[in-house]
């Protein structure tokens, strides 16, 4: 029975050196997290079989020493954490896809299109610029016109009508120029919500990338 101790035990103390080594997600998870953290699986469930506690506990505890020490020369120099963990590569400039960083980093575009969907983007006519981070979330900033109102704009906006004397109140507007609207807001025909309805893409696309 003393596998029922030993089980607890080793549980405890793997919940213990995760603990130590940070809270990250494991979409959040670098290479060497990753690594570390399949061997410390593989290596608590041996003892239970083999009867070598001591060993377990050993290894994993020195696992998690080299990933802290991994972590700490991450922290002290860029190019080591290069190395180990990558940069952030720009996929979408200026509404334009960068077809060479894709296939560079094996990228999609029905990838790259999940991940916008994930973040109710429609269209990448709607990015200012976008980035495949080293964990591969997609970082992004939509272009002006695709953004979502803030306060700060809001307040903007009420600093514009004070200063012309007029207020949101009266219903006195501003004439908006309707010519540029087809311009300022993305076409339909390239939504990407729609590309996984019709299964195929809006635009010719690579066939690396498909």
């Amino acid at each position: 029975m003393d596998w029922i101790w030993k089980s607890v035990l080793l549980v405890l103390i793997g919940m213990i050196l995760l603990r130590i080594a940070g809270r990250k997600s494991i979409s959040q998870m670098s290479v060497a997290t990753t690594v570390i953290m399949i061997s410390i699986g593989t290596t608590i469930v041996q003892p239970i079989a083999n009867h070598e506690l001591g060993k377990a506990i050993g290894s994993a505890s020195v696992f998690i020493l080299t990933l802290l020490v991994v972590e700490q020369l991450q922290l002290k120099f860029n190019i080591f954490e290069r190395l180990m963990s990558g940069s952030s590569k720009i996929v979408v400039e200026d509404g334009k896809v960068i077809i060479p960083n894709l296939k560079r980093m094996r990228y999609t575009m029905d990838q790259l299109e999940m991940h916008m969907r994930q973040h109710g983007i429609t269209s990448v006519d709607d990015l200012e610029t976008a980035t495949v981070e080293p964990n591969g979330q997609l970082g992004y900033v939509l272009k002006r016109h695709a953004r979502p109102v803030t306060i700060g704009d809001l307040e903007e906006i009420l600093r514009s009508y004070a200063i012309t004397g007029s207020s949101p109140a009266t219903g006195e507007h501003p004439q908006q120029d309707n010519s540029n609207k087809s311009s300022t807001h993305s076409d339909n025909s390239s939504d990407i919500f729609q590309e996984v309805s019709k299964g195929a893409h809006a635009h010719p696309v690579d066939p690396k990338l498909q």
